[in-house]
């Protein structure tokens, strides 16, 4: 076979899988709404939607010193809040008595701290923040910044604070 006849034979081809195409959808994409989508005026953004400052970024970059809670100290409503979050995200490797004997925890070495110890309530809100937020570098604390919403990490920070040093 010529070299003009293999030619001619993928332009044949080529021009069916034109006319092919061109019977289905396909050959209409420049009839849909989605190919031009900046013919028509975007949609105005709500106020307070997409965030301009803040973000965790901030937090992880701040120093465990200048970080502070934004609640009030010792309010009950938030310590109440902060008790329920932590039954629902910290008691599995914490436990029910704060004391590191979760049942989850129990799988991990080292074990979970007991968050009534002195050395974990004169840690500052910030550390103990950063903690919960990205999690220890030499320990099982996972970082749960993806999980819990940073009002709620503070929430379970004045639970904990609230508990005091066990006797």
């Amino acid at each position: 076979m010529g070299r003009k006849n293999r030619y001619a034979i993928i332009v044949i081809a080529l021009l069916g899988v034109t006319v092919a195409l061109s019977a289905c959808d396909y050959g209409r994409m420049w009839e849909t709404p989605a190919v031009r989508p900046h013919e028509e005026p975007i949609l105005p953004t709500e106020p307070g939607i997409v965030p301009i400052d803040g973000g965790e970024a901030v937090y992880r970059a701040m120093s465990v010193y200048v970080l502070k809670s934004p609640l009030a100290k010792n309010n009950a409503g938030d310590i109440e809040a902060g008790k329920k979050l932590y039954f629902t995200y910290c008691a599995q490797c914490h436990g029910k008595n704060h004391d590191g004997n979760g049942t989850v925890g129990q799988s991990f070495q080292p074990l979970p701290r007991d968050l009534r110890l002195s050395k974990v309530q004169a840690m500052s809100n910030g550390r103990l923040f950063k903690n919960i937020s990205y999690g220890t570098p030499k320990g099982r604390q996972p970082p749960l910044a993806t999980t819990i919403a940073v009002p709620d990490r503070w929430r379970i920070i004045a639970y904990v604070k609230s508990l005091g040093v066990r006797k």
